[in-house]
């Protein structure tokens, strides 16, 4: 009788053991649940526009009069062909990306020789002009100096002075600078030990090293020229130099009431960008992090 007893207990307390771990199991799963049902929430709110957009785009104009709002029957590609050949659509792409590489290409490589020596703090008063940096990041942009001065140098409606006005952007600096700092500075003590200049050194050496940052800065600064449309307006009054954000709107004033065409249009304009973040993305998220991190 005692044997059965024991028995029987022996084999109830593994059960009462097992049903907190299946319930804690239980919550995890509907933890889980609940993370992805807000993720899959938050991507249809992020990517709603865009595939209305897209929606849009590949309608013919008298089936979206008939319903705006609902999903296209056919795939009317000619949307595209229309806002690509008319109403100058590729020049104003080509200056748009001629803007975008060159003032892109030119301030990452003055902001990373900028931020390198306040990273290290070779210069004098580093401290105090990265917290000049910082205070310019809640600054409004100073657009009466800034106008004077390309009128004076004679840069006003030229494609040089548009993009002189992209030189100059404190969150990439920033950026850079943090994550500098998570690099050994035995390394710099090492480069000048075995005779390395200090150009050579941040081309060869430093630049392999902070890809993410480089990437971070890149997408960002392109993403900015790449949709300004307020200092294009202000500074570049020649059609020949509009960038594809003012063309646009000259487009629209042709294909005002077409919007499948100036939705098409709307999505070729967003379309490079997009690729850029999707090449550089990997880099884009290792550069924030370690910068917020590690800095």
């Amino acid at each position: 009788m005692n044997t059965t007893v024991e028995s029987d207990l022996a084999s109830a307390q593994p059960a009462a053991e097992k049903a907190p771990v299946t319930m804690r199991r239980i919550r995890l799963n509907w933890v889980h649940v609940g993370s992805y049902a807000v993720l899959l929430v938050l991507t249809v709110l992020y990517l709603g526009p865009l595939l209305m957009l897209l929606n849009t785009a590949l309608k013919t104009l008298p089936q979206f009069m008939r319903d705006a709002a609902g999903l296209t029957a056919t795939l009317h590609l000619q949307n595209f062909t229309d806002a690509w050949q008319k109403a100058n659509f590729p020049k104003y792409m080509t200056n748009s990306l001629l803007y975008t590489i060159l003032a892109t290409l030119a301030y990452v490589i003055t902001a990373v020789f900028v931020a390198f020596p306040l990273a290290r703090r070779y210069v004098k008063a580093g401290n105090f002009l990265y917290t000049l940096f910082l205070i310019a990041l809640f600054l409004p942009p100073a657009l009466i100096p800034q106008f004077q001065l390309i009128l004076r140098l004679g840069l006003y409606n030229k494609p040089l002075g548009y993009i002189l006005l992209f030189l100059v952007n404190p969150i990439g600096i920033i950026i850079l600078v943090s994550y500098i700092k998570t690099i050994p500075k035995e390394l710099d003590e090492a480069a000048v030990i075995d005779g390395c200049g200090y150009f050579r050194f941040v081309i060869q050496i430093l630049l392999p090293l902070i890809k993410p940052a480089i990437a971070t800065v890149t997408v960002l600064h392109a993403i900015g020229i790449w949709n300004d449309y307020v200092l294009a307006n202000i500074y570049l009054t020649s059609k020949a130099l509009y960038p594809i954000t003012r063309g646009l709107i000259v487009f629209q004033g042709i294909y005002g009431t077409n919007w499948p065409v100036i939705a098409a249009a709307t999505l070729m304009l967003a379309l490079p960008m997009m690729v850029l973040y999707l090449f550089l993305q990997r880099y884009v998220i290792s550069g924030f992090t370690a910068g917020s991190v590690r800095g």
